[in-house]
């Protein structure tokens, strides 16, 4: 499995209504530095429908650049209308909306 199918996976496992860091990502692939290598994944995301990549925010709970998503403000509509409140000026509340993870959640491919 590739790195990049190891993200997919456990991108895959956000529940609605919810979001996760790109550290976050990395950390549960077994690689903690590797926030950008996730970034660039799902950039690269092969399915979208499936891969809930607008769930993934930065480390201040910060949406993408409106590059990444088709235009400005995507992200944060996606995840209002998955039940995440995004502030006017695109960040989410960690404390109230982050994935808290065990290892029951996802497996992590390994």
């Amino acid at each position: 499995m590739s790195y990049y199918d190891k993200v997919y996976e456990i991108v895959r496992n956000i529940p609605a209504g919810h979001v996760a860091t790109y550290g976050q990502i990395a950390a549960m692939t077994g690689s903690p530095k590797a926030s950008r290598a996730v970034g660039y994944a799902l950039h690269l995301n092969p399915d979208p429908q499936r891969i809930p990549c607008f769930r993934v925010v930065n480390r201040f709970g910060g949406c993408a650049p409106a590059f990444a998503f088709g235009g400005k403000d995507v992200q944060a509509n996606l995840l209002r209308a998955d039940g995440v409140e995004v502030s006017e000026d695109g960040y989410v509340d960690l404390d109230k909306y982050q994935w808290k993870t065990t290892q029951t959640d996802v497996k992590t491919p390994k």
